[in-house]
């Protein structure tokens, strides 16, 4: 099999869950009536010269939209197939999970065709679950269960980010000056990554549903509208922590104000105390003749005495006007 095969698997029939190898057996799989299943690898240099080899037949828009290099999620009904384009979780070691991967994917009732740039856990268990022959044996089945796949595990990250968000609540609310600004800047930053793909994911599964396709059956239209309930209520959590993490980052903001204005109003203190001492010394120290005590031993302690007579007169006006 070529390296921008990923693999390829019947779905029914005898031959239910065995791998396709060759390129004339995958090709002669997806025209026949049984579906097949075949993946691709997105950005493999030889993925647009095989599609437009063995899936001359299918819509040109259909080709294009596989091997388009920018995608959101979308759902497109094109006949008796469906064009859809879903995110899934990052869950490659050494990768943000917000990172989302694109799964672009045509299916019909005779043909599914997949391809996405990076692995994807969620496809992996499927192809593992349809070569143990306990997979979907029809197109409307693999798309309710892909779609479950992907939106648990959605879920999963969304309710792990919802965690975090809390903790953090509660740590900034006991300690609101510690260094808690860079942990609320990255939440808030994988916050905006999902919460672009998501809302449009919502979309996508609401517009297969509304496609209405002869070959989604019943069983699976229930699965996918538990789906788009969950897709629901993930992007209302992923606002609900967006608003969380706006406060977050006020309080901590407001603290540092007031951090600030209190050490500003310290040093105002300081300065309304020193100004009129400052001025006194910078006045007595000029070297000018006729400057009284200049000749008189006990001079500088009686200065000093009057120095410390003023700060305490500065003091009680300040706390007169209840400034201290």
């Amino acid at each position: 099999m070529d390296d921008h095969v990923v693999f390829a698997h019947h779905l029914a029939g005898t031959d239910r869950g065995r791998p396709i190898d060759s390129d004339a057996d995958i090709a002669r799989a997806l025209r026949d009536d049984a579906p097949a299943w075949l993946h691709l690898s997105a950005d493999h240099p030889d993925t647009t010269q095989w599609i437009d080899e063995h899936l001359s037949y299918l819509d040109p828009a259909i080709r294009a939209a596989l091997i388009e290099p920018q995608v959101r999620p979308r759902a497109l009904k094109l006949g008796e197939g469906l064009l859809v384009i879903l995110r899934g979780i990052n869950l490659n070691e050494g990768a943000d999970p917000e990172d989302t991967i694109s799964l672009r994917l045509y299916a019909d009732p005779s043909r599914i065709v997949s391809m996405s740039r990076r692995r994807l856990q969620s496809v992996d268990v499927l192809a593992e679950s349809i070569a143990g022959g306990k997979g979907p044996e029809t197109s409307g089945a693999f798309l309710a269960q892909l779609v479950e796949l992907l939106t648990d595990r959605i879920e999963e990250q969304v309710s792990d980010l919802d965690a975090r968000s809390e903790a953090l609540e509660a740590a900034v609310i006991e300690a609101p000056l510690s260094h808690y600004g860079s942990e609320t800047t990255d939440q808030r930053l994988e916050l905006a990554d999902l919460r672009r793909v998501l809302p449009p994911q919502r979309d996508a599964v609401r517009d297969i549903l509304r496609a209405n396709m002869a070959w989604v059956g019943d069983p699976q239209r229930a699965i996918l509208g538990e789906q788009l309930d969950q897709l629901t209520r993930v992007v209302e959590t992923l606002d609900a922590i967006r608003d969380q993490l706006a406060t977050i980052r006020t309080e901590i903001d407001a603290a540092r104000d007031e951090r600030l204005n209190r050490n500003l109003y310290v040093l105002s203190m300081i300065s309304a105390v020193f100004l009129p001492l400052g001025f006194m010394t910078g006045l007595m120290g000029i070297n000018l003749a006729g400057m009284p005590g200049a000749a008189w031993p006990p001079a500088f302690w009686v200065f000093c005495g009057l120095m410390a007579g003023l700060a305490i007169v500065v003091l009680a006006i300040l706390r007169a006007f209840r400034l201290l």
